[in-house]
């Protein structure tokens, strides 16, 4: 869970023969059947992003509920966040996982080796609480690890998958993430796809979040991306996000400088997790955290709030809250967006989104600044050379400030103010108004919507 993945290995216990899974083609096909599916990554689930609230990067693993019981990791802090999601408009924008993450758990498993909740942080039970979870519109998520324990001491997975699929799945969980520590990241091209089976035969669609790569790459192996596509929803690659900026660039700086490996693995059904939004918390201004979300947007990355919504400011709870950017992050195509210009710290990040027509794809632009000289800084272009050729124009906008620059041309320069470390973000829909309605765009086929990922950048 810490930034340390690979401390405190220990031996991992024998452990069942999995069933060989089936080769799966890539699901960017919009219009799969949930009864078609029988593999953990063709469950059906997150076609685009999750979205939700999470509670590990905000309120850690703090179990002192006798001395701090309005944030100890409890019954009573999930039930509220829930309650906040739904009365403050955060799902009537897309947010709907309510998930606990670590340190929920008793210490040792009961006599038949369930797992059990921690009996006086969560007296009512984990049923009872995804009850009350589902009972507001939103889904329940929960938290293992593939190791002997958890990154905070609790029981792990190993040796009991099967039986822990089946508490989940018996607790009407909806989504499950499962960390690596106290596991030999070697072992884990077996194990995560041995616990995504046992989630599949449950026959409960649970999103897996796995944490899979990251814990190999800082074993210095080489993540077989083509299984962790294949058989998970979303992953982790790099770092734990910490509540400051310096994290945040790290991230940043991970995704631009790693993108010709990263970006081609993300699609609809299977995504890249540069991890929680930490917008509204401490160690982020106001102008970084319009960075965050903008940038977790061109990402295609799950949009997870930490944050203490009883307590978030509103120009904080606006940025999460910003339909525009959420619906680039929503985008139906599923494309990741790179990094496309680099220098003297001002950076341009593009993502193709729909709608598109033939080869010509609509694009959000953003514009970074990472500059710290106290100055707003002016980047012009022209929308050519962003690579936007389209003859007929695109209607473009600013997401953030709401400006409408109306239809421009592909030689059209177009020119932004940047703050330091802060963003434009900008909307180019192409202009198809004389071509058909676009609100009937066809229904790719999986072969088109290859054709179409492999052709986005070109």
């Amino acid at each position: 869970m810490e930034s340390n993945y690979a401390v405190k290995r220990t031996e991992i216990k024998n452990r069942a023969c999995y069933t060989k899974m089936l080769q799966i083609v890539w699901i960017w096909c919009l219009v799969v059947s949930v009864s078609d599916l029988t593999l953990a990554l063709d469950n059906g689930l997150v076609k685009t992003p999750p979205m939700g609230w999470l509670s590990w990067e905000r309120f850690r693993c703090n179990t002192d509920c006798k001395n701090d019981p309005d944030n100890c990791i409890s019954d009573r802090l999930f039930r509220t966040m829930a309650d906040i999601v739904v009365a403050e408009g955060y799902a009537a924008v897309g947010y709907e996982y309510i998930n606990i993450d670590d340190c929920w758990l008793e210490k040792d498993r009961d006599i038949n080796g369930h797992l059990v909740p921690d009996r006086e942080r969560f007296p009512y039970g984990m049923k009872s609480l995804a009850n009350y979870i589902h009972s507001k519109g939103l889904k329940f998520g929960i938290y293992e690890d593939y190791g002997n324990y958890t990154c905070g001491g609790y029981p792990g997975v190993l040796g009991y998958l099967e039986t822990d699929a089946l508490t989940f799945a018996s607790w009407d969980v909806d989504y499950v993430k499962l960390d690596g520590c106290y596991s030999h990241p070697s072992e884990m091209d077996r194990g995560y796809p041995e616990f995504g089976f046992y989630l599949n035969q449950t026959s409960r669609p649970m999103v897996y979040s796995c944490s899979w790569p990251v814990y190999q790459i800082y074993a210095g192996l080489q993540p077989n991306y083509t299984s962790i596509i294949e058989h998970c929803n979303l992953w982790r690659n790099f770092d734990d996000i910490q509540d400051s900026w310096h994290s945040l660039e790290t991230i940043i700086d991970y995704y631009g400088n790693n993108q010709d490996a990263i970006v081609p693995n993300a699609g609809p059904g299977h995504w890249n997790d540069p991890d929680m939004l930490i917008v509204g918390n401490f160690g982020l201004s106001y102008e970084q955290s319009k960075t965050q979300m903008a940038l977790w947007a061109i990402l295609a990355a799950p949009l997870l709030m930490s944050v203490d919504l009883r307590t978030i400011r509103p120009e904080y709870k606006a940025i999460l809250q910003n339909r525009k950017i959420i619906a680039v992050d929503q985008d139906p195509l599923g494309i990741q967006g790179r990094r496309i210009y680099k220098h003297k710290g001002i950076e341009i990040w593009a993502r193709p989104i729909s709608p598109v027509y033939q080869n010509y794809f609509s694009y959000a632009i953003a514009f970074v600044n990472r500059r710290t000289d106290g100055t707003p800084s002016d980047v012009s272009v022209t929308l050519k050379e962003l690579g936007l050729q389209y003859p007929g124009g695109y209607s473009v906008e600013d997401l953030y400030e709401d400006v409408n620059y109306g239809v421009l041309t592909p030689q059209t320069k177009i020119k932004v103010k940047v703050n330091p470390s802060g963003v434009v973000i900008l909307r180019c829909d192409l202009h198809l108004k004389d071509i058909f309605d676009t609100n009937q765009f066809p229904q790719y086929t999986p072969n088109q919507l290859f054709k179409i990922r492999q052709n986005s950048f070109k």
